[in-house]
């Protein structure tokens, strides 16, 4: 009798089982969620964020899906993050970036970082004035993504995972360009980068070595053409501020007038005073992102110094305090240089290259 109780209560146990396994699993339905993205900024000031365009949650995420979405490329095959890897500080360490189709750019890729304190354009010439705008220019560019915002919006219209997280974000299934782009501009705001050696240095709970400290002072310290002895390189005539650069335009002193081949600013405001100008690029993470210019030209930190410490040429448009260096040079001696390397290194932040909320989200 008591084998018969036993093999019946197995036998129901396992029926319930059965059902239970069979019935389906009904998905909750995606629903509109406007929970704020607090973004962390350390000791950086509060930067400007638009005020149709707050940072939420499930906006920031689905910019994210869309940086690494292969399907904005017309063969499937190329995502934003392919030309912006977080290994490379979110540049491209080749020379110039492949295309879709196999083609190459004209223009190094610039590290996407700390884009929520630019405040002057974007790209090497500056064409894009708002992130949501950059961010869909790729996209059409036939040389790089080279599709159209139209066929995009088709694609992810057939994927129930984008119309969900449509809904989070917007509160309709509704995908649009637009959207796409204000999502992008949402995610790469959240890319930030203020833990190197040099932030915990500035917060006094890291030592720099005595060849970083050197390259320190060298770096802050202003040229004198008179003084070597207390002549800097003047490097953050340049790039100052948190983010290490000014925000600005200039030549610095590549080429001579006869030797512009890409007039870089000029082309968007048509101002001859703007020839061969680019925008100056953050030094964050600088040793991960070779090379270096808005062409590429150099491979290492070292070419970039020996540029301005003895090869820079006159140009009409060439900056003037670049230009104030030409007959001297910097007069860095071969420590010097080496002491300004080891500097320039204490701004990679290793935290940021490992930050999981940057990485791909499939």
């Amino acid at each position: 009798m008591k084998k018969v109780i036993a093999l019946t209560i197995l036998a129901v146990i396992v029926i319930a089982s059965c059902k239970k396994d069979d019935d389906p699993i009904t998905p909750s339905p995606a629903v509109y969620d406007d929970t704020p993205y607090e973004l962390y900024i350390g000791n950086f000031p509060a930067p400007e964020i638009a005020a149709d365009n707050e940072l939420t949650q499930q906006k920031v995420h689905l910019g994210r899906m869309l940086f690494f979405e292969k399907r904005l490329s017309a063969l499937d095959n190329q995502s934003c993050a392919s030309c912006h890897r977080q290994t490379g500080a979110f540049s491209d360490t080749s020379q110039f970036s492949m295309g879709t189709f196999g083609d190459l750019g004209g223009r190094q890729a610039m590290a996407v970082v700390n884009l929520a304190w630019n405040t002057n354009g974007f790209f090497w010439d500056g064409r894009s004035p708002t992130l949501r705008h950059q961010s869909l220019q790729p996209i059409q560019n036939p040389v790089e993504m080279a599709e159209t915002l139209d066929n995009v919006v088709a694609k992810l219209d057939q994927d129930q995972m984008y119309k969900d997280q449509f809904i989070r974000a917007f509160g309709d299934e509704s995908i649009t360009s637009e959207r796409m782009g204000l999502a992008m501009e949402q995610f790469m705001m959240t890319i930030v980068s203020n833990d190197s050696k040099y932030d915990r240095f500035i917060a006094g709970i890291e030592t720099l070595t005595e060849s970083e400290e050197r390259g320190r002072e060298l770096f802050f310290q202003e040229y004198n053409p008179f003084f070597q002895e207390i002549s800097g390189a003047d490097c953050a005539h340049c790039h100052s501020g948190i983010n290490f650069e000014n925000d600005q335009f200039m030549n610095n002193g590549l080429d001579s007038d006869a030797e512009f081949e890409d007039m870089g600013r000029y082309d968007v405001t048509e101002d001859e005073a703007d020839r061969a100008k680019f925008k100056v690029p953050t030094l964050r993470n600088i040793e991960l992102s070779p090379p270096y210019m808005h062409g590429g030209r150099f491979q290492t930190l070292e070419e970039v110094i020996d540029h301005y410490n003895e090869g820079i040429q006159l140009s009409s448009t060439v900056d003037p305090a670049i230009a104030n260096t030409e007959a001297t040079g910097l007069m860095l001696t071969e420590e010097d240089k080496a002491d300004l390397v080891n500097f320039l290194k204490t701004l990679t932040d290793d935290t940021f290259l490992n930050n999981s909320e940057y990485s791909d989200p499939f």
